[in-house]
């Protein structure tokens, strides 16, 4: 008798094509994942066979784009293989792992010791500092904003494109200060040298830089295997980087989904998914068609929307899952009545046993919420907003921020600047007044700002010196000495003491946002070393206080509401997509971008394939402008274009009804009914 062998862990469960990507030996692989089909299933059973058959996992790049989809992987790789080595997989997104690499190797690429990484509202400040000081503020005529200034460089240094040719396509109105924001430019190239601080794209360029020295060898020898996740959503230097780590012909497998490419505004390009196959020599592509999340009808909807798309790997989701109910396509009169219809739905649908936290409202852009938000309010039904304010964004947070990077990198001239703000009585010039001072003591006496700071008097008023002397004190401590500082952890705890005393002069609810310095201090807990800690939270950092602290209680249930962008890798039960008219989706906006229209359209069929088991989109026909000068107009919309293709999938309905006669009759001439209750008071 035979034994028959058994499959190894991390091929049960696993579909025909799934067990080819993880099979698939050396060489280029690529991974065309349809929506729900399982891709973090299968690039996890990827990593833990590469580990089981011999791969050494500290060999091992596996590239997402946060860190915990990393995580996740990870650990259902660990879980797959008796070998608990898994964890021991450089495991991150690109700018954490480039964090990572230039941390060791940064000499090699012209990178001195002891960096510090700006998130993308300390470039725009940095630039809205240049700004000023180059007078480009003061002109006769308009000159970009600092945000406007910062999206433009990011756009140039991702792309790889010009300046000029930037700004014609993207920029347009930005047309006539080229040559002002190219001075701009440079001196925010000199002013990151000179206080030793990098930004998220220099990440990538001197992780590329690294890659062209003579180091760069060493680097492509630290991996056997790279793997990466969300390959869609790369940009043109990432896509470069990728090819001098690996050539043409390595180990590099990446997975994603050409029709899920919605972050052109992050300089993602497309092409580089559908070039993959020519690009990389003898590339093997496979397909993931099998859905494990949407029901047959849900799926029927999604690919007809995006059927009519250009996209260069076809695909057509198929499910084993029961039927369910068919998709509402509803026309609401107005926002008014939509809100009305969607509010019901998710009471109904509560009703039925799907909780609010298993139920999503999509939209295409923040603002599409406002009509509902009252609704739900006037309702009382609970629910968390995203697409919002990100955590790190908030002015508390980034206070703390700064403290830490003061200890990290005494040259931090952004971080000086905010910390020094905080304090009583400081106001931007004398924080420049204050700064300068320190520059010039700690350049007569050979030391750095920071033994500056702690050491000479300050030229401050009275009002101030107190609250100077515990920041001083917070610091020193928190510093502790060379080569025996303490805990990240402890350091936040100590600088709360500081931010005690401010927070309750700046905000109004200090209470609340101390409470943020403790989650800090909690997710602090889990580094040994400060300056990892500052890398990875700035790098990846949570949306809100609610990524930070423990799960909910089993009693919390509140409904999602989502922009379309940043509901992407979720799902839910029922999913319902708001304001589908011409116009929202797709924006007018976008109709002018280059490829916009398509993206476009694959915004929606993400926002589509996020449900589960229930689906509807709603199209306000009337919307309502509010114009100065004006009792109100209206104008009317007619349904999303690229729901043409898929009008068959769904049931139709409307909601809402117009008034019979919607000329409101007037009262006679001389006619003033709140005169007359008035008058009726003190006559």
């Amino acid at each position: 008798m035979f034994e028959t062998l058994e499959a190894p862990a991390y091929l049960e469960g696993l579909n025909a094509d799934q067990r080819v990507a993880v099979m698939h030996g050396d060489g280029p692989l690529l991974v065309i994942a349809g929506a729900g089909t399982g891709k973090t299933r299968t690039l996890a059973a990827r990593v833990a066979r590469l580990i089981d058959e011999g791969v050494q996992p500290d060999r091992i790049l596996l590239l997402t784009f946060t860190r915990r989809a990393a995580s996740e992987m990870l650990r259902r790789a660990g879980g797959l293989i008796e070998d608990r080595s898994a964890g021991n997989v450089w495991g991150g997104t690109f700018h954490s792992v480039a964090n990572r690499l230039l941390r060791r190797y940064g000499n090699a690429c012209g990178l001195s010791e002891g960096f510090t990484v700006m998130d993308r509202a300390d470039s725009e400040s940095l630039f809205g500092i240049l700004r000023s000081e180059h007078g480009f503020g003061t002109t006769k005529t308009r000159f970009p904003r600092k945000e406007t200034i910062a999206a433009i460089y990011s756009r140039v240094v991702s792309s790889r494109i010009r300046l000029s040719e930037t700004v014609t396509a993207r920029f347009p109105w930005c047309s006539d200060h080229v040559e002002d924001i190219a001075t701009l430019f440079k001196a925010y190239t000199v002013r990151k040298r000179e206080q030793n601080i990098i930004d998220y794209d220099d990440l990538i360029l001197y992780w590329q830089a690294l890659m062209d020295s003579p180091s760069g060898d060493a680097v492509r020898g630290l991996f056997d295997h790279v793997l990466v996740d969300e390959y869609q959503d790369t940009n043109q230097s990432q896509a470069d980087l990728l090819m001098s780590l690996c050539g043409s012909g390595g180990n590099l497998t990446v997975v994603g989904d050409d029709a899920q490419s919605i972050y052109s505004f992050r300089a993602a390009e497309v092409e580089n998914i559908l070039s993959f196959p020519t690009r990389y020599d003898d590339c093997t592509v496979v397909t993931l068609e099998r859905n494990y999340r949407s029901t047959p009808q849900i799926l029927a909807s999604c690919n007809a929307v995006i059927a009519a798309s250009d996209t260069a790997f076809d695909k057509v989701l198929w499910t084993e899952k029961p039927n369910g109910p068919t998709p509402d396509l509803v026309t609401c009169f107005d926002e008014a009545a939509q809100a009305d219809w969607v509010c019901d739905r998710v009471l109904a649908l509560r009703e039925h046993g799907i909780d609010l936290r298993d139920q999503a409202v999509l939209f295409r852009t923040g603002h599409h919420s406002g009509g509902l938000e009252i609704e739900l309010a006037r309702r009382n039904i609970p629910f968390v907003k995203f697409g919002g304010l990100k955590f790190l964004e908030a002015a508390h947070v980034k206070d703390l921020m700064s403290l830490l990077r003061i200890l990290d990198n005494p040259k931090d001239g952004l971080a000086w600047s905010r910390v020094l703000l905080m304090l009583p009585g400081v106001g931007p010039a004398t924080s420049i007044k204050i700064m300068d001072h320190l520059a010039e003591v700690a350049g007569a006496a050979d030391i750095d700002m920071f033994e500056a700071f702690l050491r000479y008097d300050l030229p401050v008023a009275n009002e101030t010196r107190e609250v100077l002397g515990l920041l001083r004190d917070v610091l020193s401590d928190a510093s502790g000495t060379r080569g025996s500082e303490p805990a990240p952890s402890v350091q936040i705890d100590r600088l709360k003491d500081f931010c005690e005393v401010v927070f309750d002069r700046s905000y109004d609810d200090a209470a609340a946002r101390l409470g943020d310095v403790d989650h800090l201090a909690s997710l602090a807990a889990d580094y040994s070393s400060r300056s990892r800690f500052l890398a990875e939270i700035t790098l990846d950092p949570p949306n809100s206080t609610s990524d930070l602290a423990d799960a909910p209680h089993l009693d919390d249930d509140y409904l999602i509401l989502s922009t379309i962008h940043s509901a992407k890798g979720g799902e839910w039960r029922s999913v319902t997509v708001i304001h589908a008219a011409d116009g929202n989706i797709p924006s007018d906006m976008a109709l002018s971008e280059p490829g916009g229209v398509e993206e476009e359209r694959r915004l929606l069929y993400v926002a589509v394939t996020r449900a589960k088991d229930h689906l509807a989109v709603t199209v306000p026909q009337r919307f309502y402008h509010h114009r100065y000068g004006s009792n109100g107009a209206h104008s009317y919309a007619l349904p999303s274009r690229f729901l043409d293709p898929a009008m068959e999938t769904f049931v139709p309905s409307a909601h809402g009804t117009p008034p019979d006669d919607e000329v409101v009759p007037g009262l006679p001439d001389g006619a003033d009914p709140v005169g007359d209750v008035l008058g009726a008071l003190w006559n």
